[in-house]
């Protein structure tokens, strides 16, 4: 069979919802992961995710559902992750078979704690699987604009430039255009870092600060971005290019973004728990922060809207005065 393969999806969220999106526009079929029986049920009544991102419509002869990873990971050859970070390793844990000889694409933009390992690392020191058997995709690509069919631009990369050109390939259609990249572990600290600079965006947002500030924190955000991830990854790449700057711009702004979003409500007022029970969805810069933190430890780059974002969240820092110290004595 040629590569990719069969390819299915694991995870049930909005985002895996998109992702099936997109592989339908170019694959017969697919295979789907789902952890919980019920919501497959509830699919294959409606039509539709119907938890998430429900105005999008499947054909159902098109998709073979899985509860079992075990089982969807025999029958398929691409696997593409797209599970909360957190959780990731939970899944793993129930497989009872190898998955050293898939391909697997990670479409996961966050870090896997408590080892603070980037989702290509993790997955090549405790399931063997060889660097270039792996593609992350990156990037400013919502969801819920890829449900809206707004055109979007994901950069897939990968060691093995050719199959990154492949893997690409069954992403274009009419509303995506992906490029290629063989920048794996920059474009995933990049996709962390976002999310940790968004809740400081939506920190700030909620706290009333206007358009022009914002535009100041994301200006500093992006060079706290670059020092970062070329110290911790140093090869030669454009920090401009929309899979680091286009991706922290959009998670930054939009107001699909859920860590721009959480920010917001720690701004206001609310606590953390609330926020997070409020939101009843992740929000991956949460964990982020602070498996940046736990990093940095080692590389001891100067990140200080990062470490605004860790004492807010995690050691209970007065948002608003955290801010204040940010723009009289950091930002510029």
């Amino acid at each position: 069979m040629s590569f990719p393969g069969k390819i299915a999806i694991l995870g049930g969220g909005t985002w895996a919802t998109a992702l099936a999106k997109i592989m339908l526009n170019h694959e017969k079929h697919i295979n789907w992961y789902m952890r919980r029986p019920e919501q497959i049920q509830d699919f294959k009544k409606t039509g539709h995710n119907p938890s998430y991102l429900s105005t999008v419509e499947f054909n159902l002869d098109r998709i073979s559902f899985y509860s079992n990873i075990t089982q969807v990971v025999e029958d398929s050859d691409t696997l593409i992750l797209a599970v909360p970070s957190p959780f990731l390793k939970s899944h793993l844990d129930k497989l009872t078979t190898k998955i050293s000889d898939k391909f697997i694409i990670s479409a996961i933009k966050g870090i896997i704690p408590p080892e603070n390992l980037l989702v290509t690392d993790y997955l090549t020191q405790f399931y063997d699987i060889p660097v270039e058997n792996m593609a992350i995709v990156g990037g400013p690509c919502h969801a819920e604009e890829i449900a809206l069919e707004r055109l979007t631009y994901p950069t897939i990369a990968c060691p093995d430039i050719e199959k990154a050109h492949a893997i690409a390939g069954i992403f274009n259609n009419r509303f995506v255009r992906a490029s290629v990249s063989n920048d794996v572990s920059g474009i995933e600290l990049a996709a962390v870092l976002k999310n940790v600079y968004a809740i400081a965006s939506g920190i700030c947002h909620g706290l009333k600060y206007g358009d022009n500030f914002q535009a100041v924190l994301v200006s500093n955000a992006i060079s706290e971005m670059e020092r970062f991830v070329d110290i911790v990854s140093p090869i030669e790449r454009r920090i401009q290019d929309s899979a680091y700057l286009g991706d922290l711009l959009v998670t930054c702004y939009s107001s699909f973004s859920r860590n721009r979003t959480f920010g917001s409500m720690i701004g206001k007022g609310y606590s953390v728990k609330a926020a997070q029970i409020e939101m009843e969805m992740i929000a991956e810069g949460y964990y982020g922060t602070k498996c940046i933190r736990e990093m940095n430890e080692k590389y001891n780059v100067n990140i200080p809207i990062a470490d605004l974002v860790y004492r807010v969240l995690y050691e209970n820092a007065s948002a608003r005065e955290g801010v204040k110290v940010l723009r009289e004595q950091i930002l510029k």
